[in-house]
């Protein structure tokens, strides 16, 4: 393939030019899939959800976001199964390549004027390829990094640069449609205009894709395959088959560990503009700045907070920002009812620092749960399973707890109970900061390596990058 896009044939290796890769595939499919979050919010419940009620067209977009949430895990398991038997590599490309595709069809849809009930049903399908494609994304990119730093006493630093790309896409997305809303009337933003920011995702798409294929795929894996070559096809079991059989205990620590993040991240992100522009009747723009500073203030925070990371462990961190999920929700809702746009923006930017905390540790945290045969389908399941469970339903939770209460206090409580989670999931793990992930794949000791037992780094001495 890399001959035909005319691409040289040298493929890279270095952990920098790595990293590079899998932020810029993980940024473009984090600016598809929240460039629909987004949109739901503020375009797609006028033109393909109309109803006299407006917070029953607003739950109807939310519902086809949600929906791109319960494609997640089926796409974990087909792509993690892949990224498993054909490498971390294909699979990221196939991935990147079928949001890219489902996201620039979305800008060309007509709406429910137009074709009725058709044009919800177009979107629903789209978002469902969205969340497929999503499937396969995260867990691929940080083992792409992480499996390139086995030895590396710095792994969480490196692993985290994928989790940039969500904050980075997120940013993209609502940075894109406020340019157009400020430079179009109203009339014409609803019109055409938000249909650009969909397109722009072919472009963005080739971008990632060129990037992608100038790495190499990971020595892990490689070691991996070889390994699988010699055992001969009998030994080659379905890599689901063998996660739940050998790895079920990692899959529920690690889909526990993130439901405060995932849950957080979508009412900082998501639900603060639905709450400033539909419940408190402000300005569009006011909740969308709010968004994209508390994002750009994440894209920073995430490579700074691994550095930490990898001197304290992953298990503090996580603590850490669990505690601070279940206190934050309440600090949240008294600044955005304060209606002042400086104090929304303050209540964006800490709950977004609190995504950053997670997100610093998750990468190296999830990669260092599970041997490398099944590593991409345990992390992709694990991260997903999450997703649908905490992040697919917040917004939709949130704004029926909005609706009964009346509050946004209430939507603090339902935070708490996500952080409490979190915190029970991560203190049935072991501390793996000290693991070398090659250790996992030393045959009889791999149950025992993936439960957490920790294998000293040696030779490397800690220090910042």
């Amino acid at each position: 393939m890399s001959q035909i896009i005319g691409t040289p044939r040298k493929k890279h290796t270095s952990l920098p030019v790595v990293a590079a890769s899998s932020l810029a595939g993980t940024a473009v499919e984090w600016y598809d899939f929240f460039l629909y979050g987004t949109a739901a919010a503020l375009v797609f419940n006028r033109l393909y959800f109309p109803n006299e009620d407006p917070f029953v067209s607003t739950m109807l977009a939310l519902g086809t976001f949600a929906a791109g949430f319960v494609a997640r895990p089926l796409g974990a398991i087909v792509l993690g199964h892949l990224g498993d038997r054909r490498g971390r590599k294909t699979t990221l490309i196939t991935s990147l390549l079928l949001m890219g595709i489902a996201t620039a069809l979305i800008a060309v849809i007509p709406t429910y004027a137009s074709i009725g009930i058709a044009a919800p049903l177009a979107l629903l399908f789209l978002r469902l390829v969205q969340g497929f494609a999503l499937g396969g994304e995260w867990g691929g990119a940080v083992l792409l990094v992480s499996e390139y730093s086995d030895q590396s006493t710095k792994r969480a630093f490196w692993a985290s640069w994928p989790n940039v790309g969500p904050p980075l896409g997120n940013l993209m997305a609502a940075g894109v449609l406020a340019l157009l809303s400020v430079v179009l009337t109203e009339e014409a933003f609803l019109s055409w205009g938000w249909r650009i920011a969909f397109g722009l995702s072919a472009v963005l798409v080739i971008i990632g894709l060129v990037l992608r294929l100038y790495v190499q795929e990971t020595p892990l894996f490689q070691a991996a395959q070889a390994r699988a070559a010699n055992a001969g096809p009998a030994q080659r079991k379905v890599p689901l088959t063998i996660l739940f059989r050998r790895n079920w205990r990692q899959v529920l620590i690690a889909a526990g560990s993130r439901m405060g993040e995932n849950a957080g991240f979508y009412i900082y992100s998501l639900f603060l503009i639905t709450y400033v522009t539909d419940i408190q009747g402000l300005a569009r723009q006011v909740g969308l700045n709010a968004v994209m500073i508390g994002q750009a203030v994440a894209v920073v925070a995430i490579p700074l907070l691994a550095v930490l990371a990898d001197r304290v462990g992953r298990k503090p961190m996580l603590f850490a920002a669990s505690a601070a999920t279940m206190v934050w929700g309440f600090a949240f809702f008294a600044l955005l009812d304060t209606g002042h746009p400086g104090l929304i923006v303050l209540a964006a930017v800490g709950g977004l620092l609190i995504f950053a905390a997670y997100s610093s540790v998750i990468g190296a945290f999830f990669t260092e749960l599970f041997p490398t045969d099944v590593r991409y389908t345990g992390t992709s399941v694990a991260y997903n399973v999450a997703s649908l469970i905490a992040g697919s339903l917040s917004p939709m939770i949130a704004l029926t707890l909005y609706h009964f209460f009346g509050t946004g206090q209430a939507i603090a409580l339902y935070l708490v109970v996500m952080g409490l989670i979190s915190v029970v999931s991560v203190a049935c793990a072991r501390e793996t900061r000290d693991l070398r992930l090659s250790s996992l794949d030393d045959g009889p000791a791999t149950d025992a390596a993936a439960a957490g037992a920790e294998e000293p780094l040696a030779a490397e001495a800690r220090s910042t990058p």
